[in-house]
């Protein structure tokens, strides 16, 4: 196996039937999409390993798999809430004013006027809008220890810069 980045899109639920299917929870925005990708891997006993895709398709309101070489129940029950990755290399393209969310992990939040709230090391999707938590520096001033920043573009989202791995928002220190 490559030593390229991984990058989680699903996970395996419970076995289906008695042929090695399985139920597929999808993490990406078209939920479809994740059958496009390969190869995969699927996380085993804490390693990646490769697998290939022999079928899939819609089972009620969400997905079934058949990977191949797994043909008895036991075998793909043994793979429940497995994660699925794949190679961060083979994800589409994005203009210079798009990005992954897997990009702003570990990026400096600076506020407009020059204050360092800490680096990104969550993002929470709350319905409304997406809010970036902010694990603050050992000495911040305002004694916090995490902060929560809502992804609210050009209202407090300023500037994204990927070269300097910081993110510039328009947000009070000491709320």
């Amino acid at each position: 196996m490559s030593e390229r980045e991984k990058v989680v899109v699903g996970k395996l639920g419970a076995s289906y039937g008695i042929r090695g299917w399985l139920k597929v929870f999808s993490y990406t925005e078209d939920a479809e999409s994740i059958f496009s990708y390969t190869p995969w891997f699927i996380k085993v006993r804490g390693e990646w390993k490769e697998t290939g895709l022999e079928d899939w398709k819609r089972h009620g309101q969400g997905y079934v798999c058949k990977l191949k070489g797994l043909d008895q129940r036991e075998d793909a029950a043994a793979l429940t809430n497995a994660e699925i990755a794949i190679n961060a290399d083979v994800l589409p393209s994005l203009s210079d004013e798009e990005f992954y969310w897997r990009e702003l992990f570990g990026m400096e939040v600076v506020t407009t006027k020059g204050y360092s709230l800490g680096k990104v090391t969550d993002i929470l999707e709350t319905g409304s809008n997406d809010v970036l938590v902010v694990t603050a520096n050992p000495k911040d001033a305002f004694g916090q220890k995490e902060r929560l920043v809502p992804f609210l573009d050009e209202q407090v989202i300023k500037l994204i810069d990927r070269s300097a791995q910081r993110i510039e928002v328009d947000w009070d220190p000491g709320f």
